[in-house]
């Protein structure tokens, strides 16, 4: 099976990491063309003027696979003619009000032409899939490919790994931004100290965010207040950290807090617990879909002092670590991509 994939992502944070980390079991699987244009994706110049000599080359293929949901296109030209399947991971701009009218209307046409474009679509949860049924009211077929721990891919899961030497730190990874829970972490991690405090512990955490401080907005007063005192509420932004440093900081963590109040699957949690480090995270719908039968501490979502009594009890606790069943790996999901492609096309042709 020959197929064409798109690597303009490649080497970038989201779905660049995704597409990075199934494209060596891709290669693996079946003879991939690497597409990589020097052309912006979403651009007019992808939608309508995609050099012909590329489309041929695709052409050339079985099929056209996009980690993402943009699909290129020439005017005046059939285009990309063999099967096209893309990857909706989530749409969490049609589900949460973060870009302005205009800009929800502009992201509700992509989706929709990947939709219109694509024979099949895939994405990274059961709750994503049936997001984008309910918003977009897709009939094509949605296939479920879970997502991986890109930094602990091809390690043993966390049992059979050598452990950390824990630190007295408490990480946060994740952009900063209002669906990440922020505004529930901040105020709930000073309580817990708090906590922790009148408790006797022998010493208190530090909250390290994966993250500029510069990059964080808030029109509230209180938690800009927070903000302004971090280091004295034992809160450190780390800025800007490389992968290898990333894995370091999650392996030595007491415990990951990931607040969340939306995702479409939810990476750092997984990151951490087959790092051998603990993680509280928020009770949200795609999170019970992923963690449920892993060793995770829930709290109820956007309640900061549910979240400090987690964090005092899991930061406390000094019990051994299990060994986690490694249910997720990208390895997998790259298998299921192939599968799916094959399948469909072996049908349909």
């Amino acid at each position: 099976m020959k197929i064409a994939v798109d690597l303009r992502m490649s080497g970038k944070s989201g779905i660049g990491a995704f597409l990075d980390n199934i494209l060596p079991t891709l290669k693996a699987g079946a003879e991939v063309v690497e597409i990589k244009p020097d052309i912006k994706p979403f651009s007019l110049k992808e939608m309508l003027f995609f050099p012909r000599d590329i489309i041929k080359k695709i052409n050339g293929c079985d099929a056209y696979f996009s980690p993402y949901c943009n699909v290129p296109g020439r005017l005046f030209s059939r285009g990309i003619k063999v099967p096209i399947f893309t990857t909706i991971h989530d749409v969490i701009f049609l589900d949460l009000p973060l870009a302005g009218k205009l800009g929800t209307l502009a992201r509700k046409a992509i989706y929709q032409r990947a939709i219109n474009k694509s024979r099949e679509i895939f994405t990274v949860s059961e709750f994503s899939k049936g997001r984008i049924q309910a918003r977009l009211r897709c009939k094509k077929p949605i296939a479920v490919v879970y997502n991986g721990a890109p930094l602990f891919d091809g390690q043993e899961a966390a049992g059979g790994l050598e452990k950390a030497r824990k630190t007295d730190t408490i990480i946060f990874v994740g952009n900063i931004k209002a669906h990440k829970g922020i505004k529930t972490l901040i105020p709930a991690f000073v309580k817990a100290r708090q906590i922790l405090q009148g408790q006797g512990a022998a010493s208190l955490p530090r909250l390290l965010i994966v993250g500029s401080k510069e990059n964080f907005r808030t029109s509230d007063t209180a938690l800009d207040s927070l903000l302004e005192s971090s280091e004295k509420s034992g809160v450190e932004f780390t800025g800007f950290v490389p992968d290898q440093k990333l894995k370091t900081l999650i392996e030595e963590a007491r415990l990951l807090v990931q607040p969340s109040l939306y995702e479409g699957f939810g990476i750092p949690p997984l990151q951490a617990l087959y790092a051998g480090t603990r993680a509280v995270i928020s009770d949200i719908p795609v999170f019970k879909e992923i963690y449920g039968r892993l060793p995770v501490t829930f709290f109820k979502a956007g309640d900061a002092d549910d979240l400090a009594q987690k964090i005092a009890a899991a930061y406390s606790d000094k019990s051994p670590f299990p060994p986690v069943e490694r249910v997720y790996s990208y390895r997998s999901s790259a298998q299921a991509v192939l599968k799916r492609i094959e399948e469909s096309i072996s049908i349909k042709r």
